[in-house]
């Protein structure tokens, strides 16, 4: 039985913290070949991955160094890039030579939401993924998805031939009237299509847990981390096929491929806890950001989003009114390459893209009003 844990690579090592795109390959290697040899095999990428070099960083640190048959490899179609029919084989060819994957074991349409299904309709994506599987290219045609219950229920009506969906899904989002994991998750139950979990730590939100959530962790078991149980919680749901994580460093798969080697479900107990730990966490988090860097690929004025909203988020939960904290710092240093959060046209093209559906232009004025006065 394949062990429930992916390493999804969007989040790889980079050699520069400010350029996802420059991947410490070396690194990368490494930290595959040992995911390996404990015994996992799934890996996820997409073509917009790192500044669109995860797929490429995935011939080079996995595909040409591993067996086809000792992986299971996954990448999506980037609808925002489709404006022809042509352009999907087009894409897809491109991937299979910047991959050197053969074929796709999962090929999913990537991010469908309200916004983007008109685009994969236009151009029948859903019907060319099915010829791609029957070409031998595709083994698992799907899916991933960013938006309400209602219409991935519709979805799924609609085209009864998608094999599996990759949702959104964490104990934070479990119950949230924005991203509603649960809801979205029971869809899929209710159409018998397996789920593929991304965000099991909410791009990282999960690790740095509030003091209240960390002691309450520690009584119920200090050997734990927060992270474990943010991963355990979603692979114990029965429908679920595989949790990916984005690891970037060593210390992070090591901790991930332990505690999952040999999968241990939660409690009853357990996952009540869960709930009560979001509760608090909830009332924590100014800016509900994943840091998938989406938003960043095609604004204007190359403003930092992400970082800016994770440094904005760290200095609203340190609960101090200071004039200057740590985080202030790191906002000034990276306006020196970077746009800042003022400098923002309100073009909107950052929220067309952003999977959270975030109203980044009013975030970026709170952030802009707290850092930059």
């Amino acid at each position: 039985m394949a062990k429930k844990l992916g390493f999804g690579l969007m989040r790889l090592p980079s050699l520069d913290p400010n350029d996802p795109g420059k991947i410490d390959i070396e690194q990368m290697k490494k930290m595959v070949d040992t995911f390996i040899e404990k015994g996992f095999t799934y890996f996820d990428t997409a073509w917009m991955y790192c500044g669109g070099k995860s797929e490429e960083a995935t011939k080079e640190a996995l595909t040409s160094r591993h067996a086809r048959d000792t992986y299971t490899l996954t990448t999506k179609l980037p609808g925002y890039k489709i404006k022809s029919f042509e352009d999907r084989d087009k894409i897809f060819n491109a991937q299979l030579e910047k991959t050197g994957a053969g074929y796709f074991d999962y090929y999913l349409l990537h991010d469908v939401n309200t916004k983007s299904l008109p685009n994969f309709e236009k151009w029948n994506c859903f019907e060319w993924i099915q010829e791609k599987k029957a070409e031998g290219l595709i083994k698992v045609a799907g899916f991933s998805y960013h938006d309400g219950p209602e219409l991935l229920d519709e979805i799924l009506t609609k085209y009864p031939e998608i094999e599996i969906v990759q949702l959104q899904i964490n104990y934070l989002d479990w119950n949230s009237i924005g991203v509603q994991s649960r809801k979205c998750y029971e869809v899929c139950v209710k159409h018998n299509k397996p789920v593929l979990v991304m965000e099991p730590i909410k791009g990282g939100t999960l690790i740095d847990v509030p003091e209240e959530v960390a002691e309450m962790f520690k009584a119920a078991d200090s050997s734990v981390s927060p992270a474990e149980w943010a991963i355990r919680f979603v692979a114990t749901l029965d429908n679920v096929k595989m949790v990916l994580s984005g690891m970037s460093t060593f210390e992070q798969l090591d901790q991930n491929t332990e505690f999952m080697k040999d999968f241990k479900p939660l409690t009853d107990a357990e996952i009540e806890m869960m709930h009560k730990a979001a509760e608090i966490i909830n009332s924590t988090i100014a800016i509900p950001c994943t840091g998938c860097a989406y938003c960043v690929v095609n604004c204007p004025m190359n403003i930092a989003i992400p970082q800016y909203f994770s440094l904005y988020n760290a200095d609203m939960q340190e609960r101090e009114d200071k004039p200057w904290t740590a985080q202030s710092g790191y906002y000034a240093n990276l306006t020196v390459n970077f746009g800042k959060a003022s400098e923002c046209i309100e073009c909107g093209q950052c929220e067309d893209m952003c999977p959270q559906h975030l109203h980044i232009r009013d975030f970026l004025k709170d952030v802009a009003k707290h850092f930059e006065g």
